[in-house]
């Protein structure tokens, strides 16, 4: 029992949102949308380190 109760609620507020426009604020909108665009962190990649680990030297036959 109850979902009557619950469906009704849920038609009202799909019918609210379905027939009320609210004024829209076309000024706003137009800043937003001409607006600068937001920067970007930089992203740098960073650089190897030079100096060889115990693993390389394996590698490279030079322990």
């Amino acid at each position: 029992m109850g979902r009557g109760r619950a469906k009704a609620k849920q038609t009202k507020v799909a019918r609210e949102l379905k027939y009320f426009s609210p004024d829209t604020d076309l000024s706003s909108l137009e800043r937003e949308l001409h607006g600068s665009a937001p920067t970007l962190p930089s992203t740098r990649v960073a650089e190897p380190e030079t100096e060889e680990d115990d693993y390389d030297k394996w590698v490279n036959g030079s322990r």
